[in-house]
């Protein structure tokens, strides 16, 4: 009954606010349960890097002054066979990639 009067809340929240104000609601949720992104960097039409089992994307943010720094960083298990498994030897790393030079794509696993 309580979690159905929780659904209910965030429900009616979410109908009263703008578009701006929902995306907000889901990246906070998201940032709580988690994605299980997928991040795959390319070299042109080359797939060069994959990390899979990412929690979140993150934005550095500058530490004097206001704004954003122009790269992203975050956790993920390194898939340096690139077959989208964790496979034995395949850990979870640090990573930061640039806005600058590096094209990227960060997407929801449909598999998980």
């Amino acid at each position: 009954m309580r979690i159905r009067f929780v659904l209910l809340a965030i429900g009616l929240l979410a109908a009263g606010c703008t578009q701006e104000g929902q995306n907000t609601v889901v990246r906070s949720i998201q940032n709580w349960t988690g994605v299980d992104g997928v991040l795959e960097i390319y070299a042109g039409e080359k797939l060069v890097k994959r990390f899979i089992k990412i929690d979140k994307l993150s934005t550095a943010l500058a530490t004097q002054g206001e704004g954003a720094r122009p790269y992203r960083f975050g956790y993920g298990v390194l898939d340096a066979n690139q077959n989208g498994q964790q496979d034995p030897g395949e850990r979870k790393v640090y990573f930061e990639i640039s806005d600058f030079s590096t094209n990227y794509v960060f997407y929801d696993d449909p598999a998980s």
